[in-house]
């Protein structure tokens, strides 16, 4: 079994409590040309590498306004005024990101991070705003998570870094190469890097769970200064997050697509303008 999914490109994921990856089996082969990861680590050091970080960062943003938006559809009379509050700060540290300026991204990797963070915070209060009382939660919080919200939120974006990581290493993107996050010991700072624009996926799955009160006290156990999913819980999540992520589709790129389709096509072409830039050493 394990031969065959390697001849078919299928990684085998072993998942830590949380949902992080904690290893993984994988064919021999890094996908494609070394050339994409010495551009990539060309790019880290420039302003391209830049100008890739306020991408992802401002994608990310805008896909909380979208959320929020979708959600005020049908919370107009009682939760309109506030979000779209929530909608103009966000924008506003969007555009915040969107001017800064340098030769390289660790000269704006603070404050884009305090830019980022703030946004944050808006975007938690309010999801936490339109859920029942018994969901409510007091933003992230993670390892342990301190409630079930972030509970559930955490092993989808652990999940969510496993898959990130697949489709980077299938489009010969090195993993540990970030632009953005720092390059500490073993850290996959690309991942961190790269996810970000698609962290929308875990956090309408995990939103519609508890909105719709799928989610009870028997999901989640009780561990040393918070909670963890058990059992039932990761069943639930990953049932609802596998079906969001490679079964439902959306329109993308003039095709329909899966939203994991849609991440692998994202890292190919993320690829291949690596190979196509004309990048110097700075």
């Amino acid at each position: 079994a394990v031969r065959l999914a390697l001849m078919n490109n299928v990684d085998i994921v072993f998942l830590k409590s949380d949902g992080h990856p904690l290893g993984r089996v994988w064919h021999s082969k890094m996908g494609s040309t070394t050339k994409i990861r010495k551009q990539q680590l060309v790019v880290s050091l420039n302003a391209k590498g830049l100008e890739w970080t306020k991408t992802w960062l401002s994608n990310k943003l805008n896909n909380q306004i979208e959320h929020l938006k979708n959600l005020r559809k049908h919370r107009t009379e009682t939760y309109g005024e506030l979000i779209d509050q929530k909608c103009s700060s966000i924008n506003d540290m969007r555009q915040a990101i969107a001017a800064l300026a340098g030769n390289n991204t660790n000269q704006i990797a603070d404050s884009a991070r305090g830019y980022e963070g703030t946004a944050g915070r808006y975007y938690w209060e309010t999801l936490s705003t339109l859920l029942a009382e018994q969901y409510k939660f007091d933003g992230r919080s993670m390892r342990p998570a301190k409630d079930q919200f972030n509970a559930f939120l955490n092993y989808a974006y652990g999940i969510l870094y496993s898959k990130i990581e697949k489709v980077l290493i299938i489009a010969g993107i090195d993993p540990y190469v970030g632009f953005m996050h720092r390059d500490d010991y073993n850290q996959k700072s690309m991942v961190f890097d790269f996810i970000e624009p698609y962290r929308i996926y875990a956090e309408r799955v995990v939103f519609k769970l508890f909105a719709a009160k799928k989610v009870n006290k028997a999901h989640t156990t009780q561990i040393t200064n918070g909670l963890s999913l058990n059992k039932e819980g990761k069943i639930l999540l990953v049932e609802a997050f596998t079906e969001h992520l490679e079964t439902e589709t959306i329109r993308y790129k003039g095709k329909n697509q899966t939203r994991f389709n849609a991440m692998q096509f994202d890292a190919h072409n993320f690829a291949q303008q690596l190979l196509t830039e004309e990048v110097e050493i700075v």
